[in-house]
């Protein structure tokens, strides 16, 4: 920055600036909270259908992100710039006043251009008659200092405007269309951040000159930077697509083996690189879209690490895969990634793809944990896992479907496609206890249609069960209970099974149905799943139709006699599953089950609300939504179910009991479910203050129970072999 530019400037053009974006920020917050608020809030809380189930839904979830996205981005740019107006005109000030104190010592700063300047001693005619010699000449060390303070203030005052001006390109950069959610406090936030990267990728160019220490400093700057979206484009773009796996090749060559402490560094490192370059995917950059497009096309590419004695090094899809563990990928990446690798593994066929990626691989080991990332599926299924969205595209084709499926018989990559399978059909990121599972699209049902009949063939369900998908199958099982409620009880259900579902009746095979839940049942995990959703369906159903009759256009006793059936009918075909097969030895006694019921833990919370989230009154009621007619919603009694299941707990008085000590028993298992309908039935009344009779609930409740769970084995005898007595 000139001498002159500074010293003379007017930053009052700036200020007006800054004043103009903190006036479009208050507008814009104001926007936002409107979106959230009021178009987001009630499209969430509609009852969709047709077109606008698909369409109108997504349309006004993301332009309601886009005012949230828009908000931040303004607030933002004003920030930075308010910062750097502030800070330019403090050196300013500091130039200003090193020139006065110059001048107080007979010296004169002069501009030179180009950013240079020089400070030079005064002189006068009447100094020359000093018989001294000594009048206006000032010590070079005055000189000197002077000089270097100066420079000082325009160096900072250069690289505060410089830095601001590159971190407002790079924000605007972010997104080709609409705005980023980058955010940042003042101008000196973001500069580190992409000082940071720039650091960062400097160093992952020369990988082996990185000690350990190294690495653990490099690994702790991306812990705290990894979702900052500054730093993840720079980074990732600065080090190259195919810099990024020479990169991580090196490091997992050199690491080969690595045990304690320097295998938990190793770890920590792969979780921070991916959650980092998860983060820059979504970056709408020019450099980033090269960038993505690059990696996908190193796919093929061999990776040998420097030294390395085999020719043959990793696959590029191996190497990306085993970086997409951690974080939430952007869509469209995850999309044109995906469908390279399912063209490929397809194409292999089923029994095939063992031999694509794993064979000839034997000294492979890219992933610092469990696996080996020798099977790139299992990395992109991590991703999908995370990302339901992109999760729903891979398998919205029935075909791919059966593919992935079809390939569990042969490979490892069982438990993996589960998570990614259970985030498709249920909108819920893995590991996201925080989140209320979303009203299930018409796509997402079809594609649990499909599940469910790939599960029923005989003997390919049980083997899927067996080889790790049991557990998602449970969980898929427990968020779609109202169309599992509603298949099994038959049409004219919808008003006694609420649900926000988009297609109800989507499960379209009955036998489907019960195969599934059949042979989920033989895994101790999937057991729970399907146990727990039931038990929290119906807790749910009972509180909202008590507490509110109308939704309901019959009697209350008919209601409950339906409710109570259905989860005799679905916990019967658990019970009686268990007790035909081959696993019964194995589930003798308490432990496996009840270990599979505690392991839900949080995720199970998230069911709270299965289906009843957003259910309208009938038109001839008023049309109300749910939360205004149950006190802000339904929950209170699911959430003591969940009490009682996932901890075994005894209650207090007539609830002193633990249930489901023993999956063995079928009576048993019997009265456990009535018994937990009852106490819904029983906690409704007592939550709602209603003038009920407790005895004659309890009793309808049981023979309903028990009618549902004579039906539940037959529903198995009229859909599979069973064994004899």
């Amino acid at each position: 920055m000139d001498l002159d530019t500074l010293r003379h400037g007017n930053f009052a053009k700036l200020g007006e600036a800054v004043t103009d974006w903190e006036q479009m920020t208050k507008k814009l917050a104001d926007l936002k909270k409107d979106a959230e608020d009021n178009l987001k809030a009630k499209a969430d809380r509609a009852k969709w259908a047709g077109v606008n189930a698909t369409v109108s839904r997504e349309f006004i979830t993301k332009t309601a992100a886009e005012f949230a996205d828009a908000y931040t981005q303004a607030d933002s740019i004003t920030k930075i710039l308010k910062d750097t107006r502030e800070e330019l005109i403090g050196y300013r000030a500091q130039l200003n006043d090193a020139i006065k104190r110059a001048a107080e010592q007979n010296l004169t700063v002069i501009d030179t251009g180009d950013g240079t300047f020089t400070v030079v001693g005064n002189t006068r005619p009447d100094w020359a008659s000093d018989p001294s010699g000594k009048t206006g000449v000032t010590d070079q060390k005055v000189v000197d200092a002077f000089r270097d303070e100066i420079q000082s203030i325009l160096t900072k005052a250069t690289q505060s405007d410089n830095s601001a001006a590159k971190a407002l390109r790079l924000l605007v950069d972010q997104a080709k269309y609409g705005f980023t959610d980058a955010s940042y406090a003042d101008r000196d936030e973001a500069a580190r951040a992409v000082a940071a990267a720039e650091r960062l990728a400097k160093m992952a160019k020369n990988p082996a000159d990185m000690s350990l220490d190294d690495i653990a400093a490099f690994s702790r700057t991306m812990r705290k930077y990894h979702d900052d979206p500054l730093f993840a484009e720079q980074f990732a773009t600065r080090l190259g697509a195919k810099g990024v796996l020479q990169f991580w090749t090196e490091m997992t060559h050199a690491h080969a083996g690595a045990r304690g402490s320097e295998l938990e560094t190793m770890k920590d490192l792969q979780t921070n690189l991916s959650l980092t370059l998860a983060t820059a995917t979504f970056s709408d950059s020019g450099a980033m879209q090269d960038w993505k497009k690059d990696l996908i096309a190193e796919r093929n590419t061999n990776f040998r690490a420097t030294g390395s004695p085999f020719p043959v090094g990793a696959l590029g899809a191996q190497v990306i895969s085993s970086l997409l563990h951690q974080g939430r990928f952007d869509t469209e990446f995850l999309d044109d990634y995906r469908k390279e690798l399912f063209k490929a593994d397809k194409a292999a066929g089923k029994s095939g793809t063992r031999d694509l990626w794993i064979r000839g691989y034997d000294a492979l080991d890219l992933v610092f944990g469990d696996d080996n990332g020798r099977d790139p599926l299992k990395g992109l299924f991590a991703a999908l896992s995370h990302n339901p969205e992109a999760a729903v595209h891979a398998f919205e084709s029935k075909s791919d479907l059966n593919h992935m499926l079809g390939t569990v018989k042969y490979t490892d990559r069982g438990e993996a496609l589960g998570r990614a399978l259970e985030s498709a059909v249920t909108g819920v990121a893995a590991g996201d206890t925080s989140s209320t599972a979303p009203p299930h699209s018409k796509t997402q049902v079809r594609i649990m249609g499909n599940i469910m009949e790939a599960v029923a063939q005989p003997g390919e369900g049980v083997d899927l069960v067996r080889k790790g998908l049991g557990e998602s199958f449970g969980n898929m099982a427990a968020s779609y209970m109202p169309e599992i409620s509603q298949k099994l009880a038959g049409g004219g259900s919808e008003s006694v099974f609420l649900t926000n579902s988009e297609a109800p009746e989507g499960l379209e095979e009955t036998k489907d149905v019960v195969r599934f839940l059949s042979a989920v049942s033989e895994d101790p995990s999937g057991r729970a799943g399907i146990i727990l959703g039931e038990s929290i369906y119906t807790s749910g159903l009972i509180e909202s139709h008590l507490a509110n009759p109308s939704l309901f256009d019959g009697t209350r006793d008919q209601v409950l006699e339906e409710i109570g059936k259905n989860a005799g009918v679905i916990e019967g075909i658990v019970a009686h599953s268990v007790a035909d097969s081959e696993v019964r030895a194995a589930v003798n006694g308490e432990k496996a089950h009840n270990d599979a019921l505690k392991s839900k833990g949080d995720i199970a919370k998230s069911w709270v609300a299965i289906g009843l989230t957003g259910v309208k009154l009938p038109e001839r009621y008023g049309g109300e939504l749910m939360g205004a007619v149950v006190g802000g919603g339904v929950g209170a009694v699911a959430g003591a179910a969940i009490d009682r299941l996932l901890e075994g707990q005894k209650m207090d008085g007539s609830r002193d009991e633990a249930l489901y000590r023993s999956a063995s028993d079928v009576y048993e298992s019997r009265d456990s479910v009535s018994r937990q309908t009852q106490w819904a039935a029983e906690e409704s009344i007592d939550r709602h203050r209603l003038d009920l009779p407790k005895d004659g609930i309890k009793s309808l409740i049981r023979g309903a129970v028990n009618e549902g769970w004579d039906a539940g084995s037959e529903f198995l005898s009229r859909t599979k072999e069973r064994p004899n007595g």
